[in-house]
């Protein structure tokens, strides 16, 4: 086993890949019992659930949907314009009702064809929740227990031999070991681009990951490692449990059950479905080529299906409203639920923290993100991306409030769409109480021209992936030079950064007048806007 000290490594490596969240404040959303509006033609009572009466916000019954459709046909076309996103879907649960369901461009541009509600995408690793209530279902059943050991059940051999990895730890991504990359296989091979990694089959898969005894860097529940493979490993074990492939357990007793008929893992069913996605992949100018679904059909090889587990669920937003109202309601949904309550309460506990964002405490639990304060109130979530297709689920459970969203490209911000919706059903408006924009909107009053005096020496200053950098190019030669601004405060309160080279901090500082009008401090010079 590699020496511990790796653990600092993969800690700073881990850190750079949190994602940034936003702020808390503790508001309860506005009773907007009776103001659903119609938009999609799923709108209106979806199941025989009564509405909860939640203490009202300062706006009057009707403000908040009336701002929030306002919100959504200003913000969501103009997301995809800056994302280059053909086509995007989008729905909105809230007390057991669809409030909101619509189609905005594209799914298949080079036909014409609109994006609806209903249109079929790849939901990526939201599967992953799907996954969970499998495995919960077998636990109720008496078949596994969740402090099993994974090689109890499958030949996964990668442990330490007094400390094996347990089934929780595959559902909590906390075994230990550092991702494989098994999705990077699996979605390159079908996007076109083989790794020739033997990838075909269970014995493949895994004499590929009981190769990396070596990589285990920390206790099983220690460190929290994202593990498409530790998924696959799951729909493995729910495959061999229940004697059916992978694919048919997931869509005979979690997807079918809930009445998503179209919902699937055949590939197949998917291209023959009127309503679905041509996929596009994102090239390195921002444009979108077609492409195609990366996952292979299951049913041409169904022992091997549980490669689909990590992310290979097609759907639509109108019936992913259903699991989302389950996943709310934990599980009161029909004769027969899907899951006890308890099962459903635990996989939306936190059981392993990751990094404090802006919410503070966030972390994982059984195939779901956990943010227990925001705005006041725990939010679950999760995001899928096959590369072509990306997805986003989100809800708060106390508020019975939920979104679901899809696109057939990637590079939509999906969590501040969210979280922006939630903020306007609370009776607020996003720019003033989620940190992101906050701070994208005061990174973007920085940005611009500034030249010294008599306009002498010029530099940019522009955001790129995150973070605004000083661009300038050299009169003489036109080489362009891009440095990156280091804040010196995250949230961007204050306007100081530094420049660092080689560990020396360089100060940059902007200074803005009352007339508001910046200025721009770097070594000897003072630059000042001109645009």
């Amino acid at each position: 086993m590699r020496r511990f000290a790796c653990v600092l490594l993969a800690a700073s490596l881990l850190s750079s890949c949190v994602r940034v969240a936003e702020a808390r404040e503790d508001i309860l959303v506005a009773d907007l019992e009776g103001d659903a509006y119609s938009v999609g033609k799923t709108t209106g009572q979806a199941f025989g659930h009564g509405p909860v009466r939640a203490r009202r916000s300062h706006p009057t019954p009707g403000t908040s949907t009336k701002r929030l459709k306002q919100w959504l046909d200003e913000s969501i076309p103009q997301y995809m314009r800056e994302s280059k996103t053909p086509g995007f879907s989008l729905a909105i649960v809230q007390n057991g009702n669809v409030i909101y369901s619509e189609g905005f461009g594209l799914r298949d541009p080079q036909r014409n064809l609109p994006a609806t509600p209903h249109t079929l995408y790849g939901i990526g690793s939201i599967t992953k929740s799907f996954v969970a209530i499998g495995i919960m279902q077998l636990v109720e059943e008496g078949k596994i227990e969740l402090d099993d050991p994974v090689s109890q059940h499958v030949p996964f051999t990668v442990s330490l031999d007094d400390d094996p990895i347990r089934i929780r730890h595959l559902l909590t991504h906390s075994l230990g070991l550092p991702s494989l990359a098994t999705s990077s296989i699996a979605i390159n091979r079908g996007l076109g681009l083989d790794t020739g990694i033997p990838f075909g089959s269970a014995d493949d898969f895994y004499r590929f990951v009981n190769g990396a005894q070596d990589e285990i860097v920390a206790h099983p529940g220690e460190r929290f490692f994202y593990h498409n493979a530790g998924w696959r490993i799951l729909g493995h074990i729910i495959q061999v449990k229940s004697g059916m492939p992978f694919h048919r357990y997931i869509k005979e007793r979690v997807i079918n059950p809930l009445g998503m008929e179209r919902t699937t893992l055949n590939v197949e069913d998917f291209a023959r479905d009127e309503d679905h996605i041509v996929p596009h992949l994102k090239k390195a100018d921002g444009t979108n080529e077609s492409s195609r679904f990366p996952y292979p059909n299951p049913e041409d090889n169904p022992e091997f299906s549980f490669i689909s587990a990590a992310g290979g669920i097609l759907s639509s937003v109108d019936e992913m409203t259903r699991y989302l109202i389950v996943q709310i309601e934990k599980g009161a949904f029909g004769a027969e639920p899907l899951l006890s309550k308890r099962s459903f309460e635990q996989m939306q506990t936190l059981h392993i923290k990751r990094h404090d964002n802006y919410y503070g405490e966030n972390g994982y639990g059984y195939g779901l993100d956990i943010t227990p304060n925001f705005l006041g109130h725990k939010m679950v979530s999760h995001g899928g991306s096959v590369v072509v297709s990306t997805a986003y689920m989100a809800f708060i459970p106390d508020l019975r409030v939920g979104v679901i969203m899809m696109g057939n490209s990637s590079g939509m911000p999906y969590s501040t769409i969210a979280e922006s919706i939630f903020a306007l059903l609370m009776g607020h408006e996003p720019s003033e109480v989620l940190p992101s924009l906050k701070i994208k909107e005061r990174m973007k009053s920085l940005t611009g021209t500034y030249k010294t005096y008599r306009e002498l020496e010029t530099v940019d200053v522009l955001i790129k992936s995150g973070m605004l950098y000083l661009k300038q190019e050299s009169p003489l030669t036109s080489a362009v030079s891009m440095t990156p601004l280091v804040p010196e405060d995250p949230t961007l309160e204050s306007t100081d950064f530094y420049i660092l080279r080689y560990g020396s901090k360089t100060p940059v500082e902007f200074k803005i007048g009352d007339d508001g009008k910046s200025d721009l401090y770097w070594g000897r010079y003072c630059y000042h806007r001109v645009d």
